[in-house]
């Protein structure tokens, strides 16, 4: 998929080696973006996200407005409850297609947790959600 600028697009690399993380949606989770954002124009986004060790879940219910949401747990576990499944627990391996704009909090998480998400736009709005 092109990107949104007149350039050609280009193979798109980002390597473990010296990657940053930075501050996001949640204070007690860091981001890596993967540069996919850039990559596809904003179609699509990628990050691995990392628990800040000492920080716990804030729950809240929340929704997300996209398309489409991929989470891939790579280490560590998260717990989650969703307005249509209920709670779930994921460990390494696991993964969730979120459909759009479904309810859900996430409960509880490891010091070491780390996931890849996917995301379909890379930006998105985020809107806090009362229980179902």
């Amino acid at each position: 998929m092109p990107n949104s600028t007149s350039e050609t697009p280009r193979t798109t690399i980002s390597r473990a080696e010296n990657a940053t993380f930075d501050q996001g949606l949640r204070a007690f989770f860091a981001y890596r973006d993967l540069g996919v954002k850039q990559a596809t124009g904003g179609a699509f986004g990628a990050h691995v996200i990392r628990a800040v060790p000492g920080t716990g879940a804030a729950p809240q219910w929340h929704t997300h407005d996209l398309g489409f949401q991929f989470v891939y747990v790579l280490r560590g576990w998260v717990t989650f409850t969703y307005e249509d499944i209920g709670e779930v627990t994921f460990r390494p391996g696991d993964s969730v297609v979120q459909p759009p704009m479904v309810r859900h909090v996430e409960v509880a998480h490891s010091d070491d947790l780390e996931l890849l998400e996917i995301t379909s736009p890379a930006e998105f709005e985020t809107a806090r959600a009362g229980s179902p």
